[in-house]
C-alpha cells in the first residue's frame, strides 16, 4: 500500500490583502486553528485536494516584510525556516500592489517556487488600474493569477495554477540584484555561508542567509550556525555604510523599492477616468474629527445591543435547558442511590457546563459583529478615531474596543485584544480589562444599590461605580506603561483598507473558530474549577444540625396548613439547612478566616464567604449570600425582598458601598482567568493579575470604609 504524498503550500501576504478569504475558499471548513508555541499568534492550517493532490495549506500571519521587527514577522520567518514547503502563494492587494510587492521581493530570495495572487482585482479595476501581467511575471519570475476572494472569482484558476506548480515545479523566482558593491558583499558572504552546515528544516539558499546577515537581522545573527560568519558580515556593513552613507538594511530596502517602482512604472497603467473612491467619501464622515467619535460610539452601542439583546433569548433557552436537564435527572435519579455522585453530576458537571455555555450566544454574536466590522474595513477607522485619546494613557487606539466590550463580558473582551499588534499594548489592555464592570457584576449592584440608597441616588451611585472602574483601568494603564511595560510607544501606520462587504461564509468561519476556541480551551478549565468549587461548598458536611430539620418538616406537613403556607415553611426550613451546611463547609470556613482581614473593609463572614462562590461567576455572589442569610431560592415567593430585608439588618449603606467597590475591582471570575491565561500563554501573569486586583480591591474598600467612619458615617448595622 503506497502512501500518498502531502504537499505543503504556504499563503503569505500583507494584512488586509484578503489572504484568509483565499484560504477559506481553498479549504472550506477543513481547517485547524491553534497557536504557535510560546505565543498567542494563531496558526491556521487546512487541507484540500487539488487535481488529485493532497495539499496542506498554511495561512501565515499577515506581515509587511521578513525583517523580524514584529512577533508575526519572527513567527513567519521561523515557519519558513523550519517547515519544508513545496510552494508559496503570495497574496497581494491588487489595489495596493506596489506596497505589497516589497514582501514579494523578500519571498523570492527563499528559493521556493511561488505564485502571485492579485486579490481584490475588482477594486483595482474600479480604481482605474491596468496590469501587464506577462511583464510582471517576467520581472518577478512567478505566475500571476487575478482573484476576487470575496466572490470566489478566479479561485478555480488559482487551484489549477497550484496543481500545475506542484506537478511541474518551475524554477524558483529570480533573486533581485542590488548595486554592484552590495552584490559583491552578498556574493562574498554567500560563499562563506555555503561552507557551513545548513540549518535544519527547509533548504534555504545560502544567498538568503547572506542577505539577512548583511542586514543584521536579529533572528539570523542569533543562529549558532552562522557565528563564524558574523565578523565578515559586520565588516561589509561598515564598508557599505561608508560608501553610501546608509546602513545596509536601509540601503537594501531602497534598492528593493527602486526595483518595484521601476517594474510598476513599466507594467501598471492608470485609467484617466479614475473616479474618487467611495472609501474616501465615507472616510470624510467616519473619521471626521467631530463626527468620528459619536458615530463610533453609536456603532458600538449597536454592537452591544445586538450582542446582548439578540443573545438574551438564547441565553435563557440554554439556561432553561440545563435547568430542566438537572431537574429531570434529579427526579430520575433516586436520592438513595449514590447521592454524592448525583450532587456532583447535577450541581458540579451540569452546573459547570451550563455556566460555560450560557456565555456562548453572546460570544457568537459579538464575534459575528466584530468580524463584520473588520471585514468591511471599519475597525481600522475606529482605531484611528480613538488613537489620540488612548495615547494619553499609553495605549493604542485599538485598545478602546476591547475595553468597551468589557462592559458586557470580560471573556470576549480579552479575546478581542488579538487585533492589537503591539504585544506591550495588548498585555496592558488584558490586565486592565477586568476593571471595566461586566454585566455579571450588575446583579450585585442591582441587589445592593436599591436596598441601601434612596431612589434619587440610585442612578448616581451606579454611574459612580462604572466611572470609578474605568478611571482605575486607565490609571492602571498609565502605571503599567511607565513601569512593567516601559518603553517608547510603538508607532503604527494604521492602514485604512477600502470598504468592502464581507462574505457570509467568511463571517461564519470566523465566528465558528472563536466559538470552538472558547469552548475547547476555556470550557475545560471552567468545568474543572466548577467541580472543585462544588466540593468546597459541599464538604465537610455537618454530622449534627442545630435543629432537627426533618422532624420540623414532618411537623409542618402534619399541621394541615394551606398548601402555599406549607410550601413557604418548607422552603424556609430548606434554606436554613443549606445555610448551616454552607457555613460548616470549606467555603464557609474560608470565609470566616478571610473575614479576620475583610472585616476592616466592612465585610462580615457571610459576605466574605460569598466571595468564594463569586470566583466561579460573579452572579454567584448573590446566590451564596442568599443561602448564608437563610433565604430560599426563586421557587419560594418574595425571596428577593426577603434577602433585601436581611441585608438591611446586617449592613449599613457604607458597608454596602464598600462591598460594591470590592466586587467591582477584585479578582475576575474563573472564565476570565482561563481566557487571560489562554491569550497571554502565561499562568504566572494570570495569577498575578488575580492577586493584584484582589489586593487593590481590598485597599480601596478599606480606605473607603475607614474613611467613611472617620467622616462620621455609621459603620455597623
Amino acid at each position: 500500500m503506497t502512501t500518498m504524498t502531502t504537499y505543503r503550500v504556504a499563503l503569505a501576504g500583507n494584512p488586509n490583502c484578503g489572504k484568509t478569504t483565499i484560504f477559506n475558499a481553498l479549504t472550506g471548513t477543513r481547517q485547524h486553528v491553534g497557536n504557535y508555541p510560546g505565543v498567542t499568534v494563531e496558526r491556521k492550517s487546512g487541507t484540500c485536494r487539488l487535481d488529485g493532490l493532497n495539499i496542506e495549506l498554511i495561512d501565515l500571519p499577515g506581515i509587511y516584510s521578513l525583517s523580524a521587527s514584529s512577533i508575526e514577522e519572527r513567527i513567519v520567518f521561523q515557519e519558513l525556516l523550519s517547515t519544508r514547503l513545496d510552494l508559496i502563494v503570495n497574496v497581494l492587494d491588487a489595489g495596493n500592489v506596489q506596497r505589497n510587492l516589497y514582501l514579494t521581493t523578500q519571498l523570492a530570495e527563499l528559493g521556493i517556487p511561488m505564485i502571485l495572487t492579485f486579490n481584490m482585482a475588482d477594486d483595482a479595476r474600479r480604481s482605474g488600474l491596468k496590469f501587464n501581467l506577462p511583464m510582471l511575471e517576467k520581472y518577478f519570475g512567478a505566475p500571476i493569477v487575478e482573484t476576487v476572494g470575496s466572490r470566489e472569482e478566479g479561485i478555480d484558476e488559482l487551484k489549477a495554477a497550484i496543481g500545475k506548480a506542484l506537478r511541474q515545479p518551475a524554477a524558483p523566482p529570480t533573486p533581485m540584484r542590488y548595486d554592484q558593491e552590495t552584490d559583491d558583499a552578498i556574493q562574498d558572504i554567500t560563499a562563506a555561508v555555503s561552507q557551513l552546515p545548513p540549518p535544519p528544516g527547509q533548504p534555504i539558499p545560502p544567498r538568503y542567509f547572506a542577505i539577512k546577515l548583511l542586514e543584521n537581522d536579529p533572528e539570523v545573527t542569533a543562529l549558532p550556525a552562522f557565528a563564524d560568519v558574523l565578523p565578515l558580515a559586520a565588516s561589509w556593513r561598515e564598508r557599505l555604510a561608508l560608501r553610501h552613507g546608509l546602513n545596509s538594511n536601509t540601503l537594501m530596502a531602497d534598492c528593493r523599492y527602486g526595483m518595484i517602482a521601476g517594474a510598476c512604472r513599466e507594467a501598471i497603467s492608470y485609467n484617466h477616468e479614475h473616479r474618487q473612491q467611495l472609501s474616501d467619501n465615507l472616510d470624510k464622515v467616519l473619521t471626521n474629527r467631530f463626527l468620528g467619535l459619536p458615530i463610533f460610539l453609536l456603532i458600538m452601542l449597536a454592537v452591544f445591543t445586538f450582542t446582548f439583546t439578540c443573545g438574551e433569548p438564547f441565553v435563557k433557552l440554554i439556561d432553561f435547558f440545563f435547568a430542566r436537564l438537572a431537574q429531570g435527572l434529579g427526579k430520575l435519579w433516586p436520592d438513595s442511590t449514590l447521592p454524592l455522585l448525583k450532587a456532583l453530576v447535577i450541581e458540579g458537571v451540569i452546573g459547570g457546563v451550563g455556566g460555560v455555555l450560557m456565555f456562548l450566544p453572546n460570544i457568537l454574536l459579538l464575534f459575528l459583529a466584530i468580524a463584520f466590522l473588520e471585514g468591511t474595513g471599519y475597525m481600522s477607522r475606529a482605531a484611528f478615531v480613538m488613537d489620540g485619546f488612548m495615547h494619553k494613557f499609553g495605549l493604542h487606539g485599538k485598545s478602546f474596543i476591547p475595553m468597551l466590550l468589557g462592559f458586557g463580558c470580560t471573556v470576549p473582551a480579552v479575546m478581542a485584544t488579538r487585533t492589537i499588534e503591539s504585544e506591550r499594548d495588548r498585555i496592558t489592555t488584558i490586565l486592565i480589562l477586568p476593571l471595566m464592570s461586566c454585566s455579571a457584576r450588575l446583579t450585585i449592584y442591582l441587589l445592593f444599590i436599591p436596598t441601601f440608597f434612596v431612589e434619587r441616588w440610585q442612578p448616581i451611585i451606579m454611574w459612580i461605580v462604572y466611572l470609578f472602574g474605568a478611571a482605575i483601568a486607565l490609571g492602571g494603564a498609565i502605571l503599567l506603561k511607565s513601569t512593567l511595560f516601559k518603553g517608547d510607544d510603538e508607532v503604527f501606520v494604521m492602514e485604512l483598507p477600502p470598504y468592502r462587504l464581507p462574505t457570509i461564509k467568511s463571517l461564519f468561519i470566523h465566528m465558528g473558530e472563536r466559538a470552538m476556541m472558547y469552548l475547547h480551551k476555556a470550557g475545560t478549565i471552567i468545568l474543572a474549577a466548577s467541580i472543585i468549587l462544588f466540593f468546597i461548598n459541599t464538604f465537610p458536611r455537618p454530622q449534627t444540625y442545630t435543629v432537627d430539620y426533618e422532624e420540623q418538616a414532618a411537623d409542618v406537613i402534619a399541621s394541615n396548613l394551606p398548601w402555599d403556607e406549607t410550601q413557604a415553611a418548607l422552603c424556609t426550613l430548606n434554606a436554613q439547612r443549606r445555610a448551616e451546611e454552607l457555613e460548616y463547609s470549606i467555603a464557609g470556613r474560608i470565609g470566616k478566616k478571610i473575614n479576620q482581614v475583610m472585616q476592616h473593609a466592612g465585610f462580615d463572614w457571610k459576605a466574605s464567604s460569598a466571595l468564594v462562590g463569586a470566583f466561579a461567576a460573579k452572579e454567584l455572589f448573590v446566590s451564596q449570600l442568599a443561602i448564608l442569610n437563610a433565604v430560599s431560592d426563586s421557587d419560594c415567593d418574595d425571596a428577593n425582598e426577603m434577602l433585601r430585608d436581611r441585608l438591611r439588618e446586617s449592613y449599613t449603606p457604607l458597608q454596602a458601598f464598600s462591598i460594591i467597590l470590592f466586587c467591582l475591582i477584585s479578582m475576575p471570575c474563573i472564565a476570565t482567568v482561563a481566557v487571560v491565561r489562554r491569550e497571554t500563554n502565561s499562568w504566572p501573569l494570570a495569577i498575578a493579575q488575580l492577586a493584584t486586583l484582589t489586593a487593590l480591591a481590598f485597599v480601596v474598600s478599606l480606605l473607603v470604609y475607614q474613611g467613611g467612619l472617620l467622616l462620621g458615617f455609621s459603620g455597623a448595622a
